[in-house]
């Protein structure tokens, strides 16, 4: 049986005089940065490159200013449904868009397969956007985002956990046909068991204890915080809520915390309602004086994100690793070598912010006025929509020296 109960969370203070504001800059510290440097040292099997940092780091500013990649291009991504602008707490569109997004980072886990780069692996036939009638066949991340999207068009209405946590209203087998293959596909989305319960559990915990929705959640996240929550503190009130997403293990004796589905939900949440500099100029969702702080957040360790990273040469392996991933040899969930991949990545994207910071003030950036706006959130959409473009051969890195793609590691686990 699962405890439900939700932990009492301290308040922190307004800060009042520089002692306050110290003590708040010390609760704030994120725990993953912590684990991941730890297991770094410890490990001793995948290491930074600085070199490589130094190197990747000019490419990824250049990329992100030549772009103008910003939180806002979370709003141009096809399948994404959109919050109402300006946003307003009460509009029941964005209570739906709120309950969507919750729902797609409680499933946001396990998409290799074994049938990686052919036809007959799991993907979902849907449209190509929401406004074209022309369909595809979506795989990996895009068919859970493309079975959720089908469903609501069939006026399912699966992201509502008043519905998804009944068993009565949507039986097991709805669900199964929510997720249903392309006729090509001769896979099935991978853990549809550990999907469907860690949807009765989330739903049973939104609907008994936040009145129904992840509005809710976050109605009461503003109440403890009296408004001044930042993004780390609903991160962490995240994880003592809900079990499927407290990602944690013990690695030489110690809690080591990776919370990767908890970071990437309030993520996709700031960017999802990063409001327009144009009409507003606070974030509707974390409106205190220090504002989302999204800073304090880490990438989120998977494995589309390590594999571009030793792509750019930011991370490096040793042969032993190369060949147990070339040969697709399965990594046990919480081992040495994937924890080594996941927390390593983590130490690796904290460096290149802290490079592309220097940049930064070295050009004296007009982005670099707030070093806070460079996030290794930001960083880690950046180079995860990167690697599905060099995987899919619509983009090539040049410019810099880059290692041969080698596949990504195979771990089948609800984490990630």
């Amino acid at each position: 049986m699962l405890d439900f109960q939700i932990q009492g969370l301290e308040r922190i203070p307004t800060p009042l005089n520089e002692k306050d504001e110290i003590f708040i800059e010390e609760e704030s510290k994120n725990p993953v940065v912590e684990s991941a440097e730890f297991v770094c040292k410890r490990s001793n099997i995948v290491q930074v490159n600085q070199k490589g940092v130094s190197t990747a780091a000019q490419h990824i500013y250049n990329k992100l200013l030549a772009e103008s990649y910003t939180p806002r291009t979370w709003r141009t991504h096809p399948l994404h449904i959109l919050p109402e602008e300006p946003h307003l707490p009460t509009d029941p569109w964005n209570k739906s868009v709120l309950n969507w997004i919750f729902l797609i980072s409680s499933l946001n886990f396990s998409f290799w397969s074994e049938k990686e780069g052919t036809p007959e692996r799991y993907g979902v036939e849907w449209q190509k956007s929401w406004d074209s009638k022309e369909t595809k066949v979506w795989t990996g991340y895009w068919s859970l985002v493309a079975a959720l999207d089908r469903a609501l068009q069939e006026n399912i209405p699966i992201t509502d956990p008043n519905f998804y946590s009944s068993e009565t209203l949507c039986p097991d087998s709805l669900i199964e046909h929510v997720f249903r293959a392309a006729d090509q596909s001769t896979e099935n989305i991978p853990l549809l068991r550990e999907r469907i319960a860690i949807m009765r559990e989330v739903g049973f915990i939104l609907c008994h204890s936040f009145a129904g929705s992840f509005q809710g959640f976050l109605d009461e996240f503003q109440r403890r915080y009296e408004g001044q929550g930042s993004a780390l503190d609903l991160v962490k009130m995240v994880t003592e809520t809900f079990p499927s997403f407290r990602d944690e293990f013990f690695f030489e004796d110690r809690k080591v915390c990776i919370w990767k589905r908890a970071q990437i939900l309030v993520a996709e949440t700031w960017a999802a309602f990063y409001p327009d500099p144009k009409t507003e100029d606070k974030h509707p969702l974390f409106p205190g004086k220090r504002g989302p702080a999204i800073h304090e957040l880490t990438m989120f360790a998977d494995y589309r994100v390590p594999q571009i990273l030793h792509h750019l040469r930011i991370l490096t392996y040793p042969s032993s690793l190369v060949r147990m991933l070339c040969a697709g040899t399965p990594l046990e969930s919480g081992s040495k070598e994937e924890l080594s991949l996941r927390a390593v990545s983590i130490v690796a994207v904290e460096r290149v912010r802290e490079e592309m910071i220097r940049l930064m003030e070295d050009e004296k950036s007009p982005q670099g006025e707030d070093k806070n706006e460079v996030s290794s959130v930001l960083i880690d959409f950046f180079l995860w929509d990167l690697a599905k473009k060099v995987e899919n051969g619509e983009e090539k890195i040049e410019g810099i020296e880059t290692s041969e793609i080698i596949p990504a590691h195979r771990t089948r686990s609800i984490w990630y």
